[in-house]
Protein backbone atom coordinates (compact mmCIF):
# COMPACT_ATOMS: atom_id res chain seq x y z
CA UNK A 1 0.00 0.00 0.00
CA UNK A 2 1.17 3.22 -0.81
CA UNK A 3 1.30 6.46 1.77
CA UNK A 4 -0.26 9.36 0.89
CA UNK A 5 1.34 12.23 0.25
CA UNK A 6 1.70 15.34 2.84
CA UNK A 7 -0.84 18.00 1.51
CA UNK A 8 1.12 21.38 0.86
CA UNK A 9 -0.25 24.52 2.70
CA UNK A 10 -1.24 25.92 -1.01
CA UNK A 11 1.15 28.38 -1.46
CA UNK A 12 3.01 28.47 -4.49
CA UNK A 13 6.72 26.86 -4.22
CA UNK A 14 9.80 29.23 -5.17
CA UNK A 15 9.78 28.43 -9.22
CA UNK A 16 6.50 30.07 -9.49
CA UNK A 17 7.03 33.34 -11.06
CA UNK A 18 3.01 34.83 -10.44
CA UNK A 19 2.46 35.90 -6.81
CA UNK A 20 0.24 34.41 -3.99
CA UNK A 21 -3.27 36.44 -3.74
CA UNK A 22 -2.50 39.77 -1.99
CA UNK A 23 0.75 39.43 -2.30
CA UNK A 24 2.33 42.94 -3.38
CA UNK A 25 5.95 42.01 -3.82
CA UNK A 26 5.81 42.31 -7.85
CA UNK A 27 8.11 38.78 -9.01
CA UNK A 28 9.33 40.21 -11.63
CA UNK A 29 8.20 37.43 -15.03
CA UNK A 30 10.53 35.85 -17.19
CA UNK A 31 9.95 36.11 -20.91
CA UNK A 32 7.13 39.11 -20.56
CA UNK A 33 8.67 42.23 -22.75
CA UNK A 34 6.74 44.84 -23.12
CA UNK A 35 7.49 48.03 -25.17
CA UNK A 36 6.00 51.76 -24.75
CA UNK A 37 5.49 54.55 -27.19
CA UNK A 38 4.89 58.56 -25.88
CA UNK A 39 1.72 59.56 -27.11
CA UNK A 40 3.38 62.52 -28.86
CA UNK A 41 5.15 60.21 -31.33
CA UNK A 42 2.15 58.09 -32.23
CA UNK A 43 0.59 59.86 -35.30
CA UNK A 44 -2.55 57.94 -35.85
CA UNK A 45 -3.92 60.57 -38.65
CA UNK A 46 -0.38 60.22 -40.26
CA UNK A 47 -1.39 59.91 -44.05
CA UNK A 48 -5.02 59.19 -43.47
CA UNK A 49 -6.08 61.10 -47.06
CA UNK A 50 -3.69 59.57 -49.05
CA UNK A 51 -3.86 55.92 -48.05
CA UNK A 52 -8.09 56.58 -48.40
CA UNK A 53 -7.03 57.90 -51.82
CA UNK A 54 -5.33 54.78 -53.12
CA UNK A 55 -7.13 51.96 -50.79
CA UNK A 56 -10.52 53.97 -50.99
CA UNK A 57 -10.59 54.13 -54.50
CA UNK A 58 -9.39 50.64 -54.77
CA UNK A 59 -12.26 49.33 -52.61
CA UNK A 60 -14.93 51.53 -53.96
CA UNK A 61 -13.77 50.52 -57.79
CA UNK A 62 -14.00 46.77 -56.60
CA UNK A 63 -18.12 47.41 -55.29
CA UNK A 64 -19.06 48.68 -58.40
CA UNK A 65 -19.77 45.82 -60.40
CA UNK A 66 -22.48 45.31 -57.73
CA UNK A 67 -23.91 48.92 -57.69
CA UNK A 68 -23.90 49.80 -61.20
CA UNK A 69 -25.91 47.32 -61.98
CA UNK A 70 -29.01 48.16 -60.04
CA UNK A 71 -28.54 51.63 -60.57
CA UNK A 72 -28.77 51.18 -64.35
CA UNK A 73 -32.29 49.64 -64.07
CA UNK A 74 -33.52 51.92 -61.77
CA UNK A 75 -32.31 54.98 -63.96
CA UNK A 76 -33.80 53.25 -67.13
CA UNK A 77 -36.83 52.44 -65.38
CA UNK A 78 -37.35 56.15 -64.29
CA UNK A 79 -36.47 57.88 -67.69
CA UNK A 80 -39.27 55.30 -69.20
CA UNK A 81 -41.72 56.18 -66.85
CA UNK A 82 -41.20 59.93 -67.26
CA UNK A 83 -41.72 59.84 -71.47
CA UNK A 84 -44.56 57.37 -70.97
CA UNK A 85 -46.20 59.66 -68.47
CA UNK A 86 -45.48 62.83 -70.90
CA UNK A 87 -46.95 60.57 -73.66
CA UNK A 88 -49.61 59.85 -71.88
CA UNK A 89 -51.02 63.43 -70.86
CA UNK A 90 -50.08 64.52 -74.68
CA UNK A 91 -52.51 65.09 -76.88
CA UNK A 92 -51.29 61.58 -78.91
CA UNK A 93 -51.28 59.58 -76.03
CA UNK A 94 -54.95 60.93 -75.53
CA UNK A 95 -56.10 59.89 -78.98
CA UNK A 96 -54.09 57.12 -79.06
CA UNK A 97 -55.37 55.73 -75.35
CA UNK A 98 -59.29 56.63 -75.81
CA UNK A 99 -59.72 57.89 -79.15
CA UNK A 100 -61.08 61.10 -78.77
CA UNK A 101 -59.34 64.52 -76.91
Amino acid sequence: MRPTTVRSSGMPEAKAYNPWWGDTCNLKQKGVITYTLSPYRQRPTKQIFQDWMFNGYKRLAAQVPYWIVPFAIAYGTYTWAKRYDAWQNSKAGHIALHGTH
